[in-house]
Protein backbone atom coordinates (compact mmCIF):
# COMPACT_ATOMS: atom_id res chain seq x y z
CA UNK A 1 0.00 0.00 0.00
CA UNK A 2 1.71 2.85 -1.45
CA UNK A 3 -0.40 6.17 -1.48
CA UNK A 4 -1.70 8.61 0.87
CA UNK A 5 -3.71 7.26 3.11
CA UNK A 6 -7.50 7.73 2.68
CA UNK A 7 -9.33 8.52 5.85
CA UNK A 8 -13.41 7.57 5.24
CA UNK A 9 -15.93 8.83 7.83
CA UNK A 10 -18.32 6.07 8.21
CA UNK A 11 -21.57 7.91 9.56
CA UNK A 12 -21.91 9.85 6.45
CA UNK A 13 -25.29 9.59 3.79
CA UNK A 14 -26.09 5.90 4.01
CA UNK A 15 -23.83 4.99 6.94
CA UNK A 16 -23.32 1.70 6.86
CA UNK A 17 -21.96 -1.18 4.90
CA UNK A 18 -22.39 0.50 2.05
CA UNK A 19 -19.56 3.14 2.40
CA UNK A 20 -17.25 0.28 3.76
CA UNK A 21 -17.83 -2.10 0.35
CA UNK A 22 -17.36 0.74 -1.98
CA UNK A 23 -13.92 2.17 -0.28
CA UNK A 24 -12.65 -1.37 0.68
CA UNK A 25 -13.13 -2.19 -3.10
CA UNK A 26 -11.44 0.72 -4.48
CA UNK A 27 -8.62 1.53 -1.82
CA UNK A 28 -7.74 -2.29 -2.44
CA UNK A 29 -7.51 -2.33 -6.00
CA UNK A 30 -6.04 1.50 -5.69
CA UNK A 31 -3.02 0.46 -3.39
CA UNK A 32 -4.07 2.99 -1.23
CA UNK A 33 -4.16 2.36 2.65
CA UNK A 34 -7.77 3.37 4.02
CA UNK A 35 -9.32 4.26 7.82
CA UNK A 36 -13.02 4.09 7.89
CA UNK A 37 -14.20 5.16 11.00
CA UNK A 38 -17.69 5.39 13.12
CA UNK A 39 -19.19 2.56 10.53
CA UNK A 40 -22.78 1.35 10.57
CA UNK A 41 -23.15 4.39 13.67
CA UNK A 42 -26.74 4.88 12.96
CA UNK A 43 -27.66 0.97 12.73
CA UNK A 44 -29.43 -1.41 15.25
CA UNK A 45 -27.65 -5.18 13.80
CA UNK A 46 -24.62 -5.72 11.83
CA UNK A 47 -25.24 -6.46 8.48
CA UNK A 48 -22.03 -7.75 6.34
CA UNK A 49 -23.11 -11.39 6.12
CA UNK A 50 -24.58 -11.33 3.24
CA UNK A 51 -22.64 -13.35 0.09
CA UNK A 52 -24.58 -11.02 -2.76
CA UNK A 53 -22.96 -8.21 -0.34
CA UNK A 54 -19.62 -9.56 0.03
CA UNK A 55 -19.91 -10.24 -4.16
CA UNK A 56 -19.69 -6.76 -4.04
CA UNK A 57 -16.80 -5.77 -2.38
CA UNK A 58 -14.76 -8.87 -4.17
CA UNK A 59 -16.21 -8.28 -7.67
CA UNK A 60 -13.75 -5.79 -8.83
CA UNK A 61 -10.61 -6.17 -6.94
CA UNK A 62 -10.85 -9.71 -8.67
CA UNK A 63 -11.91 -8.22 -11.87
CA UNK A 64 -7.87 -7.00 -12.07
CA UNK A 65 -6.26 -9.63 -10.57
CA UNK A 66 -3.19 -11.58 -11.99
CA UNK A 67 -5.48 -14.94 -12.70
CA UNK A 68 -9.06 -16.53 -12.79
CA UNK A 69 -10.81 -16.53 -9.11
CA UNK A 70 -12.49 -18.88 -7.29
CA UNK A 71 -14.64 -17.48 -4.79
CA UNK A 72 -16.14 -19.47 -1.85
CA UNK A 73 -18.81 -16.52 -0.22
CA UNK A 74 -20.52 -18.20 2.75
CA UNK A 75 -23.52 -16.39 4.41
CA UNK A 76 -27.24 -15.72 4.30
CA UNK A 77 -28.28 -15.84 0.21
CA UNK A 78 -31.96 -14.57 0.85
CA UNK A 79 -31.56 -11.70 3.30
CA UNK A 80 -33.36 -8.88 4.41
CA UNK A 81 -31.99 -5.46 3.89
CA UNK A 82 -29.23 -6.96 1.30
CA UNK A 83 -30.13 -8.08 -2.79
CA UNK A 84 -31.12 -12.11 -3.11
CA UNK A 85 -28.94 -13.89 -4.88
CA UNK A 86 -31.71 -14.51 -7.40
CA UNK A 87 -31.62 -10.94 -8.34
CA UNK A 88 -28.11 -11.68 -8.47
CA UNK A 89 -27.55 -13.77 -10.88
CA UNK A 90 -30.87 -13.22 -12.75
CA UNK A 91 -30.88 -9.67 -12.90
CA UNK A 92 -26.88 -7.96 -11.74
CA UNK A 93 -25.37 -10.48 -13.55
CA UNK A 94 -26.93 -9.97 -17.58
CA UNK A 95 -26.34 -6.34 -16.76
CA UNK A 96 -22.72 -5.84 -15.26
CA UNK A 97 -21.44 -8.10 -17.99
CA UNK A 98 -21.94 -5.35 -19.89
CA UNK A 99 -18.89 -3.53 -18.95
CA UNK A 100 -16.84 -6.70 -20.70
CA UNK A 101 -16.38 -9.36 -18.22
CA UNK A 102 -18.10 -12.72 -17.74
CA UNK A 103 -18.73 -14.61 -14.03
CA UNK A 104 -20.36 -17.73 -13.40
CA UNK A 105 -22.50 -18.05 -9.82
CA UNK A 106 -22.82 -21.53 -8.61
CA UNK A 107 -25.65 -21.74 -5.43
CA UNK A 108 -24.51 -24.72 -3.37
CA UNK A 109 -27.10 -24.02 -0.51
CA UNK A 110 -29.38 -21.33 0.46
CA UNK A 111 -29.13 -19.66 3.61
CA UNK A 112 -32.02 -17.76 5.33
CA UNK A 113 -32.27 -14.98 8.28
CA UNK A 114 -31.22 -15.44 11.03
CA UNK A 115 -29.03 -18.20 10.79
CA UNK A 116 -27.53 -18.14 7.31
CA UNK A 117 -25.33 -20.78 6.41
CA UNK A 118 -25.69 -20.99 2.79
CA UNK A 119 -22.86 -21.07 0.08
CA UNK A 120 -22.10 -19.89 -3.35
CA UNK A 121 -19.46 -20.57 -5.59
CA UNK A 122 -17.92 -17.48 -7.79
CA UNK A 123 -15.70 -18.12 -10.60
CA UNK A 124 -14.14 -15.04 -12.77
CA UNK A 125 -11.52 -14.20 -14.95
CA UNK A 126 -9.54 -10.99 -15.24
CA UNK A 127 -10.02 -8.54 -17.53
CA UNK A 128 -7.33 -5.83 -18.81
CA UNK A 129 -9.59 -3.07 -18.93
CA UNK A 130 -13.83 -2.44 -18.06
CA UNK A 131 -16.09 -1.44 -21.12
CA UNK A 132 -18.34 1.72 -20.41
CA UNK A 133 -21.99 0.96 -20.55
CA UNK A 134 -24.55 3.53 -21.86
CA UNK A 135 -28.22 2.08 -20.41
CA UNK A 136 -30.29 4.54 -21.79
CA UNK A 137 -32.92 3.12 -23.91
CA UNK A 138 -36.35 2.02 -21.75
CA UNK A 139 -37.93 -0.33 -24.05
CA UNK A 140 -41.17 -1.78 -23.93
CA UNK A 141 -41.88 -4.38 -21.33
CA UNK A 142 -41.75 -8.13 -23.30
CA UNK A 143 -41.72 -10.61 -20.67
CA UNK A 144 -42.54 -10.96 -16.95
CA UNK A 145 -41.36 -14.22 -14.87
CA UNK A 146 -40.11 -15.16 -11.51
CA UNK A 147 -40.11 -17.87 -8.82
CA UNK A 148 -41.54 -18.11 -5.49
CA UNK A 149 -40.07 -20.08 -3.05
CA UNK A 150 -40.42 -21.86 -0.18
CA UNK A 151 -37.70 -23.85 2.20
CA UNK A 152 -37.12 -25.92 5.22
CA UNK A 153 -40.69 -26.32 7.13
CA UNK A 154 -42.66 -24.39 5.29
CA UNK A 155 -45.90 -26.04 2.95
CA UNK A 156 -45.78 -25.63 -0.95
CA UNK A 157 -49.20 -24.20 -0.52
CA UNK A 158 -47.28 -20.73 0.62
CA UNK A 159 -45.39 -20.63 -2.70
CA UNK A 160 -48.79 -21.18 -4.71
CA UNK A 161 -50.00 -18.38 -2.63
CA UNK A 162 -47.26 -15.79 -2.95
CA UNK A 163 -47.44 -16.43 -6.55
CA UNK A 164 -51.45 -16.11 -6.92
CA UNK A 165 -51.41 -12.81 -5.39
CA UNK A 166 -48.07 -11.22 -7.07
CA UNK A 167 -49.61 -12.32 -10.72
CA UNK A 168 -53.45 -11.11 -9.62
CA UNK A 169 -51.53 -7.50 -8.26
CA UNK A 170 -49.55 -6.99 -11.68
CA UNK A 171 -52.22 -8.36 -13.80
CA UNK A 172 -54.75 -4.95 -12.83
CA UNK A 173 -51.97 -3.32 -14.12
CA UNK A 174 -50.58 -4.84 -16.88
CA UNK A 175 -53.42 -6.78 -18.97
CA UNK A 176 -51.47 -7.91 -22.04
CA UNK A 177 -48.65 -10.31 -21.24
CA UNK A 178 -48.39 -13.43 -19.91
CA UNK A 179 -47.13 -13.22 -15.73
CA UNK A 180 -45.22 -16.59 -15.17
CA UNK A 181 -44.39 -16.85 -11.69
CA UNK A 182 -43.55 -20.28 -10.86
CA UNK A 183 -43.64 -22.08 -7.06
CA UNK A 184 -40.92 -23.45 -5.75
CA UNK A 185 -39.87 -26.09 -2.83
CA UNK A 186 -36.03 -25.86 -2.21
CA UNK A 187 -34.38 -28.75 -2.04
CA UNK A 188 -33.74 -29.90 1.42
CA UNK A 189 -30.27 -30.50 0.54
CA UNK A 190 -29.61 -27.27 -0.82
CA UNK A 191 -31.17 -24.97 1.66
CA UNK A 192 -30.46 -24.37 5.51
CA UNK A 193 -33.24 -23.36 7.83
CA UNK A 194 -36.96 -22.18 6.84
CA UNK A 195 -37.38 -19.15 4.70
CA UNK A 196 -40.06 -18.04 2.07
CA UNK A 197 -39.45 -15.56 -0.70
CA UNK A 198 -40.40 -14.45 -4.11
CA UNK A 199 -38.76 -12.50 -7.22
CA UNK A 200 -40.60 -11.07 -10.19
CA UNK A 201 -38.53 -9.86 -12.80
CA UNK A 202 -39.42 -7.60 -15.82
CA UNK A 203 -37.22 -7.74 -19.34
CA UNK A 204 -37.76 -4.99 -22.08
CA UNK A 205 -37.43 -4.98 -25.69
CA UNK A 206 -33.66 -3.31 -25.15
CA UNK A 207 -32.84 -6.00 -22.58
CA UNK A 208 -33.25 -3.84 -19.40
CA UNK A 209 -34.15 -6.05 -16.16
CA UNK A 210 -36.21 -4.88 -13.50
CA UNK A 211 -37.15 -6.87 -10.31
CA UNK A 212 -39.42 -6.85 -7.21
CA UNK A 213 -39.03 -9.04 -4.49
CA UNK A 214 -39.83 -10.12 -0.57
CA UNK A 215 -39.07 -12.17 2.25
CA UNK A 216 -41.82 -13.78 4.53
CA UNK A 217 -41.37 -13.21 7.87
CA UNK A 218 -43.00 -14.90 10.66
CA UNK A 219 -46.80 -13.77 11.32
CA UNK A 220 -47.15 -12.22 7.54
CA UNK A 221 -49.60 -14.57 5.17
CA UNK A 222 -48.21 -15.29 1.59
CA UNK A 223 -50.37 -12.70 0.03
CA UNK A 224 -48.87 -9.94 1.39
CA UNK A 225 -45.27 -11.09 0.15
CA UNK A 226 -46.80 -11.90 -2.96
CA UNK A 227 -48.24 -7.94 -3.26
CA UNK A 228 -45.20 -6.53 -1.81
CA UNK A 229 -43.14 -7.93 -4.62
CA UNK A 230 -45.65 -7.29 -6.96
CA UNK A 231 -46.10 -3.58 -5.86
CA UNK A 232 -42.16 -2.80 -5.98
CA UNK A 233 -41.98 -3.91 -9.34
CA UNK A 234 -44.31 -2.05 -10.51
CA UNK A 235 -43.04 1.15 -8.56
CA UNK A 236 -39.79 0.09 -10.12
CA UNK A 237 -41.34 -0.11 -14.16
CA UNK A 238 -43.47 3.44 -13.73
CA UNK A 239 -40.18 6.21 -12.88
CA UNK A 240 -38.90 5.34 -16.95
CA UNK A 241 -35.41 4.60 -16.16
CA UNK A 242 -33.45 1.34 -17.85
CA UNK A 243 -32.16 -0.12 -14.09
CA UNK A 244 -34.25 -0.48 -11.01
CA UNK A 245 -33.66 1.32 -7.52
CA UNK A 246 -31.17 -2.04 -6.54
CA UNK A 247 -29.25 -2.12 -9.42
CA UNK A 248 -28.55 2.15 -9.37
CA UNK A 249 -25.67 1.86 -6.99
CA UNK A 250 -23.86 -1.62 -7.53
CA UNK A 251 -23.29 -0.19 -10.96
CA UNK A 252 -21.28 2.61 -9.41
CA UNK A 253 -18.42 1.12 -8.86
CA UNK A 254 -17.52 -0.39 -11.83
CA UNK A 255 -18.86 3.03 -13.60
CA UNK A 256 -15.83 4.30 -12.05
CA UNK A 257 -13.39 2.19 -12.84
CA UNK A 258 -14.12 1.52 -16.60
CA UNK A 259 -12.60 3.05 -19.22
CA UNK A 260 -14.47 6.02 -21.07
CA UNK A 261 -18.01 7.80 -20.37
CA UNK A 262 -21.08 5.70 -19.14
CA UNK A 263 -24.87 6.59 -18.27
CA UNK A 264 -27.51 4.69 -16.86
CA UNK A 265 -31.30 6.22 -16.92
CA UNK A 266 -32.42 6.20 -13.17
CA UNK A 267 -35.78 6.64 -10.95
CA UNK A 268 -35.05 9.26 -8.17
CA UNK A 269 -31.36 8.53 -7.38
CA UNK A 270 -31.29 6.19 -3.67
CA UNK A 271 -29.01 7.78 -0.74
CA UNK A 272 -27.14 4.39 -1.43
CA UNK A 273 -26.21 5.50 -4.65
CA UNK A 274 -25.04 8.99 -3.38
CA UNK A 275 -23.10 7.23 -1.42
CA UNK A 276 -21.32 4.87 -3.78
CA UNK A 277 -20.93 8.33 -6.28
CA UNK A 278 -19.82 10.86 -3.05
CA UNK A 279 -16.66 7.71 -2.54
CA UNK A 280 -15.84 6.93 -5.89
CA UNK A 281 -15.27 10.47 -6.90
CA UNK A 282 -13.20 10.83 -3.49
CA UNK A 283 -11.11 7.43 -3.74
CA UNK A 284 -11.28 6.62 -7.14
CA UNK A 285 -11.24 10.55 -8.67
CA UNK A 286 -13.60 9.62 -11.27
CA UNK A 287 -15.89 12.25 -11.83
CA UNK A 288 -19.75 11.73 -12.10
CA UNK A 289 -23.01 14.15 -12.87
CA UNK A 290 -26.17 13.56 -12.12
CA UNK A 291 -28.62 15.14 -14.38
CA UNK A 292 -32.98 14.98 -14.56
CA UNK A 293 -33.10 13.21 -17.78
CA UNK A 294 -34.13 15.69 -20.63
CA UNK A 295 -36.34 12.87 -22.95
CA UNK A 296 -40.04 14.29 -23.97
CA UNK A 297 -41.18 11.25 -22.52
CA UNK A 298 -39.48 11.32 -19.35
CA UNK A 299 -41.01 15.01 -18.78
CA UNK A 300 -43.68 14.39 -16.46
CA UNK A 301 -41.47 11.68 -14.59
CA UNK A 302 -38.67 11.84 -11.98
CA UNK A 303 -36.39 10.24 -14.32
CA UNK A 304 -32.40 11.08 -14.09
CA UNK A 305 -29.25 10.38 -16.24
CA UNK A 306 -26.14 9.32 -14.37
CA UNK A 307 -23.06 10.00 -16.15
CA UNK A 308 -19.27 9.04 -14.94
CA UNK A 309 -15.93 9.71 -16.92
CA UNK A 310 -14.42 6.47 -15.66
CA UNK A 311 -10.78 6.78 -14.16
CA UNK A 312 -9.52 3.80 -16.99
CA UNK A 313 -8.38 1.07 -14.68
CA UNK A 314 -5.66 -1.19 -16.14
CA UNK A 315 -4.98 -4.51 -15.18
CA UNK A 316 -1.05 -4.39 -14.20
CA UNK A 317 -1.03 -8.47 -14.22
CA UNK A 318 -2.26 -8.62 -17.78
Amino acid sequence: MAGPRVEVDGSIMEGGGQILRVSTALSCLLGLPLRVQKIRAGRSTPGLRSVCLLMQVSMPCVLFAASPSELHLKGGTNAEMAPQIDYTVMVFKPIVEKFGFIFNCDIKTRGYYPKGGGEVIVRMSPVKQLNPINLTERGCVTKIYGRAFVAGVLPFKVAKDMAAAAVRCIRKEIRDLYVNIQPVQEPKDQAFGNGNGIIIIAETSTGCLFAGSSLGKRGVNADKVGIEAAEMLLANLRHGGTVDEYLQDQLIVFMALANGVSRIKTGPVTLHTQTAIHFAEQIAKAKFIVKKSEDEEDAAKDTYIIECQGIGMTNPNL
